[in-house]
């Protein structure tokens, strides 16, 4: 397996000085974000772009793939229609992004029922939000299969494909091999147990995010340190060896620490050494 980080585990500097700092803390990849402002948005130009690859190869940090925290404002599974294609345009755009910065996958929020997070959100029928969410994604099927770029659906708190056994068959509808599963570790442990979803997911998983839970905290303030939380990593590196996925592993760390917090991208790779079984 190969590590990464998540963008969203830096304070706020400079790509260029993001990717140095995940190269000496001896990262394989970075996962950067397509947001509403800064280096990387939808309106970046291809030159930007070019700019930003040639950052990534001269500091050695591969860019593995494109999130975006977009889709909490524009979302997939809203009741409004603008408001829907909006964020089948952003989707479009987020794979551009990747092809040019020769990612080979994105990280898309499929949608919400509900968001406890964002309470002025209105809460989406279910069956309707299955069913936007299905349409968005079979358009955007021919898309990631003619840039060859995966698309993988994250697992989220979006009271939203809230089991494996459905998020599988969400994925089994799109009937697409260039979309499957942004397989969140973290994010399950709160009503379930990511070993199983591994297991169920299989091989719809295209890649994969690092977090630790702790139940006893609760909400938001229950996400810690890799290894500081209820997450059984010796079962869910055995469901990880059982389906024979091996590809990257990044770790979302947030937020970052108050002070010196740099030191979080080091804490989290002896951690992520550790889980990999690495001396």
């Amino acid at each position: 397996m190969k590590k990464a980080i998540s963008i969203w585990s830096f304070s706020g500097q400079p790509l260029r000085t993001c990717m140095e700092l995940a190269k000496d803390a001896e990262f394989d990849g970075i996962e950067l974000a397509m947001d509403g402002t800064g280096e990387l948005t939808p309106d970046t130009t291809d030159e930007e772009l070019k700019r930003i690859l040639k950052d990534s190869r001269e500091t050695g940090i591969r860019i593995h793939s494109i999130a975006s925290g977009l889709y909490w404002d524009y979302s997939f599974t809203s009741d409004e229609e603008t408001e829907r294609e909006r964020a089948v345009e952003l989707a479009m755009r987020q794979i551009q992004i990747a092809k040019t910065l020769e990612a080979d996958s994105v990280l898309i929020v499929p949608g919400a029922v509900g968001v406890d997070f964002l309470p002025d959100r209105a809460v989406v029928p279910y069956d309707a939000a299955y069913d936007r969410a299905l349409l968005a994604f079979q358009r955007l099927a021919p898309a990631a299969s003619e840039a060859q770029i995966q698309v993988g659906i994250e697992n989220v708190w979006n009271k939203f494909l809230v089991s494996p056994l459905e998020m599988r068959n969400f994925i089994d509808q799109v009937d697409c091999p260039y979309i499957g599963s942004y397989f969140d570790v973290g994010n399950v442990v709160y009503n379930g147990y990511p070993e199983q979803w591994i297991r169920i997911l299989g091989k719809r998983i295209k890649k994969v995010h690092f977090k630790d839970y702790r139940r006893a905290a609760g909400g938001l303030h229950g996400f810690v340190d890799l290894l500081a939380g209820d997450v059984d990593w010796p079962e869910v590196m055995r469901a990880f060896r059982d389906i024979g996925y091996d590809g990257y592993c990044t770790a979302e760390m947030l937020p970052p620490y108050t002070c010196w917090p740099e030191q979080i991208l080091y804490n989290t790779a002896a951690s992520m050494d550790r889980i990999f079984g690495k001396e």
